[in-house]
């Protein structure tokens, strides 16, 4: 499930929807000290499981880790701007996620708010493989798999199964580890140039998905708008896990790209952050006027 930002052209309204997620530290408690003057060291007979290593090791230890608590509560800031000839149409998006673990639920409540100071409610269940969406209105539902649906939803521990696409990718090399500060950090990242000779990686993919509802809105504004002209200013994409739980921390996504129009051209630029802030106690029910 994937949540996508709405931006339109400076003559179109600008709208949002997104999700993000990321992760709380959470000790484990230490383990017993040894009896004092104990001559040896009791040794489990058991063989040791190997460290993590590679990238997949640590999504594997993050989907478990999270796997442990039956829901979640994630919270989401967005930001999306489109600039032509320093004119800029601009919105940000704030919202709250809850999500279940088992059996897999999701809503989320948002307000994106526009640079003109016009704000738009959202809300959204994800329940048994449906989707119901609320925008001001009445409810409406459709397939999660939907494609207006997708447009809309955003499973925040659905970056786990994302970066383990990216690590499974033929080049094999997209993802970075590092590991700082009690964290460990999974990148990947691309500096700018043009679409077509990235078009294929799967972070890219995702960025072209985000920025086509736009495309579209440019194209119905008489803008042409070609992928073979297209270039990609820049783009980070970010999962942090705690060190000592595995928990998402985080996850920040942000990119940008360049249409070109007249002598400037047209620049389009979205950044989301989504932080875990912590377990989620009550239920994921739809509400009444929903069913």
């Amino acid at each position: 499930m994937r949540t996508r930002f709405r931006c339109a052209a400076l003559v179109l309204p600008l709208t949002l929807s997104l999700a993000a997620c990321g992760a709380a530290e959470e000790e484990e408690p230490a383990e017993p000290a040894g009896k004092a003057g104990s001559p040896e060291v009791t040794r489990s007979s058991e063989p040791a499981e190997a460290a993590p290593e590679s990238p997949e090791d640590f999504l594997d230890l993050a989907e478990r880790a999270m796997a442990e608590e039956g829901a979640w509560t994630f919270s989401v800031k967005g930001q999306e701007g489109l600039t032509l000839q320093g004119r800029k149409s601009a919105a940000t998006y704030r919202a709250t996620v809850r999500r279940g673990m088992e059996p897999e639920a999701l809503h989320s409540q948002g307000v994106s708010t526009s640079s003109k100071g016009t704000t738009k409610n959202e809300e959204i269940y994800v329940v048994d493989g449906t989707a119901y969406l609320k925008e001001g209105g009445s409810w409406k539902d459709a397939p999660a798999s939907d494609p207006e649906m997708q447009n809309k939803i955003e499973d925040p521990v659905g970056v786990i199964e994302e970066f383990r696409a990216y690590a499974r990718a033929a080049t094999g090399d997209d993802v970075t580890l590092t590991r700082a500060d009690g964290t460990i950090e999974l990148r990947v990242a691309g500096d700018k140039q043009k679409l077509t000779a990235v078009r294929d990686r799967a972070w890219v993919k995702k960025a072209v998905r985000e920025f086509d509802p736009t495309a579209d809105q440019l194209r119905e504004a008489g803008i042409p708008v070609n992928d073979g002209q297209l270039t990609l200013s820049g783009l980070e994409e970010v999962l942090v896990l705690d060190a000592k739980t595995y928990r998402i921390r985080s996850h920040r996504f942000e990119f940008g790209f360049l249409v070109p129009y007249g002598g400037q051209g047209i620049t389009f630029e979205q950044k989301v952050l989504q932080e875990n802030q912590g377990t989620f106690s009550g239920k994921i029910e739809l509400p009444a006027d929903a069913r």
